[in-house]
Formats: C-alpha cells, sequence, structure tokens
C-alpha cells in the first residue's frame, strides 16, 4: 500500500529531482530511467491487470523453470517450492520471479521461499512453520527484490513506476537516506549479477548463502 498517494501533478517535479540526486552512480540513474520511462496517463495508483500483462508474467515464470498452478494464492501457497499460484497482478507474480532469484540457494525450495507466509498466500500455518528469514534480513532481501521486480516489469514494457510508487520508493523523496538505500539496493544487484550495466534485469541466481551474505550487507 503506498504510505502517501502521489498524483501526476506530485510526480512531475519529484522524478527530475531524484534523478539528479543519483547522478553520482550511473547505473543508478539508468535503473532509475528504466523504471519511470512509462507513466501511465490517468491514476498512478492502481497496478495493470491487463491480461496482456498477466500473460507475459507468466511466462517470465516459465523462463525460469517455476510449474504453473492456475489458482488462487489464498487457497495455496503464494509459492510451494515448486510452482507458482497465478491468479494475482501482474506486479505481484513478477515480484515472485524476483524473490526467486534473490533467495539463497537453500531457501529456493521452501514454501514461500523461508520468509514465513506471504500477504497471498492462504496456508499461514504451514509457510511460516518453515521461515527461517526473519527482520531484519527479510527487509534487506525484500528490498531487493521489490526494485529487482519492478525492473523486470519495465524490461516487459510494463507500467514500473506504479509498482515503484506502490512498494514506497519514493515515500523519502529526495531525502539522503532514502536516495542511499536506492543507491544501495542498485550496486548489490549488480554486484549479485542479478542486473546488468545498462540496468536491465538478468537471468542470475543468488549464490551466496544467507550467513556470510547478510554478515556482507550489515558490515557495510
Amino acid at each position: 500500500m503506498i504510505l502517501t498517494p502521489i498524483d501526476h501533478d506530485a510526480l512531475a517535479p519529484l522524478l527530475p529531482a531524484f534523478r539528479t540526486a543519483l547522478a553520482d552512480l550511473p547505473l543508478a540513474a539508468k535503473v532509475f530511467d528504466r523504471v519511470t520511462a512509462l507513466i501511465p496517463e490517468g491514476s498512478l495508483m492502481t497496478l495493470s491487470t491487463d491480461s496482456t500483462h498477466h500473460a507475459d508474467a507468466v511466462e517470465l515464470c516459465r523462463r525460469f523453470g517455476f510449474g504453473i498452478l492456475d489458482v488462487d494464492p489464498k487457497s495455496w501457497f503464494t509459492w510451494d517450492g515448486t510452482n507458482v499460484a497465478i491468479q494475482m497482478e501482474p506486479s505481484v507474480l513478477i515480484h515472485e520471479v524476483a524473490h526467486y532469484q534473490c533467495a539463497s540457494p537453500e531457501r529456493r525450495a521452501v514454501l514461500d521461499f523461508g520468509l514465513g507466509c506471504g500477504p497471498e498466500s492462504g496456508k499461514r500455518a504451514e509457510a511460516d512453520a518453515v521461515q527461517t528469514l526473519f527482520c531484519p534480513e527479510r527487509d534487506v532481501e525484500e528490498a531487493l527484490c521489490s526494485l529487482l521486480g519492478i525492473l523486470w516489469e519495465a524490461e516487459l514494457d510494463q507500467p514500473a513506476v506504479l509498482a515503484f510508487l506502490e512498494q514506497n520508493w519514493m515515500e523519502g523523496g529526495t531525502s539522503l537516506h532514502n536516495v542511499a538505500h536506492f543507491k544501495k539496493i542498485v550496486r548489490w544487484l549488480d554486484q549479485m549479477g542479478l542486473i546488468d550495466q545498462d540496468g536491465r534485469p538478468t537471468m542470475g541466481l543468488r549464490t551466496e548463502a544467507d550467513d556470510t551474505f547478510f554478515a556482507r550487507w550489515f558490515a557495510e
């Protein structure tokens, strides 16, 4: 949910200001340009439910080898360790691909990636029982997944800026903290091989285990 809704009039001056704040990290600027390349007309507050966007999201899941379950995750899990439930908005489905890429190898085949029951999953007790990643580490991984999934939306010519706003990337505006957080996420996606030097998402997968990965994150 968007914490502070932003309409077209408010967004217009905010985008170039944020872009200027990224000038010292060209890759971050490229990422931002990709995310904001398509500004749809009308409300910015509603994620796409376009059937073509959904079909493209399902195809992306197939590219990563996901099994496809044509069910509502409320009756199952969002990710059961092998299959993804696809009766979700395209943006949410693409976000699951990013979770697969960002999860440690040992959690990639775990219910809801070992993060505990996701907001779309219906079998809360089962998913929570196998949770192995908790805050603050979970928040770090969620941020990485968030931006990576948004970049996949842009790659698929979908209105990525909607998820960018919905997932609160502009909540802090051009504050030093918000800009620094964005830059760090971009740097780490780059180091993980999950984006290329043009800011485009790759088919890469995280290879590092949780203990070493998060030790490095919090030491930086």
